[in-house]
């Protein structure tokens, strides 16, 4: 039997965080992009679970944990399309939230597994469902720009809870 992902197993999220801002800060580094203060938070919050997060809540987060001025909405915004732009998130658009992303220095195509119950989402990036979905569209003539595949169920933690009731 398959071990279950990362993001559904008991783990430290500091490491995922560090993790995630090493590669941030290497990648932001090799393409000679800036990796502020506040992208740096807005990837920080986003890695604190696997749970994607909206825009709101991540400004709501930065607001109660940092000293200066509020933030306003545009200034998250921003963040969140710079790192999206890098690789280092990805949009969940059936959700309107953000997540960080599993191989940010690896060009690839991603599917989610969406938890309906918890909302925890592991990124699978499986190149042969890729495969499928791009020889599929060529077969009816279609060209694929980008690929995002959403699939909404339950995961191996709400299934057992489900199970005991």
């Amino acid at each position: 039997m398959n071990q279950a992902p990362l993001g559904y197993q008991p783990h430290n999220h500091e490491r995922c965080i560090n993790e995630a801002l090493t590669s941030a800060r290497q990648l932001c580094q090799e393409k000679g992009a800036r990796l502020t203060s506040i992208r740096e938070q807005v990837l920080t919050y986003v890695w604190l679970s696997h749970q994607p997060l909206g825009a709101y809540d991540i400004l709501e987060h930065l607001s109660q944990h940092k000293n200066s001025t509020k933030l306003a909405p545009p200034t998250v915004y921003r963040a969140l399309d710079f790192l999206q732009e890098h690789g280092l998130v990805h949009r969940i658009a059936s959700l309107n939230a953000y997540m960080g992303c599993c191989l940010p220095n690896l060009p690839h195509h991603s599917q989610f597994l969406i938890c309906q119950h918890c909302r925890t989402t592991v990124e699978l990036a499986d190149q042969n469902i890729s495969q499928s979905v791009l020889k599929a569209a060529s077969a009816s003539g279609f060209q694929v720009e980008t690929e995002h595949i959403e699939i909404l169920g339950r995961c191996p933690n709400c299934q057992q809870e489900s199970d005991r009731d």
